[in-house]
């Protein structure tokens, strides 16, 4: 049986691993985050919300228009009961945004994920994850448009 300090090290690999894979644009290792009866909860930054399978076919599509981005997590804390746990991660997220006339400009990102997870025998997986809006900065105001965000 793992400590507690064995969890809380595992959960924040957990959640870095999912970072590194949405970045690096590696979908496929998000099977190694999300259990497999996940839901996930994006519409709070003008996505979609639904079971892991039906996301994980979303993200490339929904992220293909942005040519790079970047997520920097903090304040990470886990609550761990046994084989279930909670948490809440800070996250900053930098986007570059095409421009209709060409080029393209820099919107970050602010939120909060609200997870749960699970610990499972291939270890800890996310089964739940809320974005919650903080702010957004330099979002072109056609792109909140079609988020319906203004």
């Amino acid at each position: 049986m793992a400590n507690a300090a064995d969890d809380q090290l595992a959960l924040q690999r957990l959640v870095t691993e999912y970072t590194y894979a949405i970045d690096e644009r590696e979908w496929n290792r998000l099977d190694q985050v999300f259990a497999p009866d996940a839901y996930i909860d994006y519409r709070a930054m003008g996505g979609i919300d639904g079971p892991y399978p039906r996301i994980k076919a979303w993200l490339p599509e929904a992220l293909k228009p942005f040519p790079g981005y970047m997520h920097f997590i903090g304040n990470l804390w886990f609550h761990v009961v046994g084989d279930e746990a909670s948490g809440k991660i800070a996250c900053i997220n930098p986007m570059r945004v095409p421009k209709p006339d060409g080029g393209d400009q820099v919107m970050i990102l602010g939120l909060w994920y609200h997870d749960r997870y699970r610990r499972t025998a291939a270890g800890w997986r996310i089964t739940e994850r809320i974005e919650k809006r903080s702010f957004d900065y330099n979002m072109p105001d056609w792109m909140k448009r079609a988020l319906k965000l203004s």
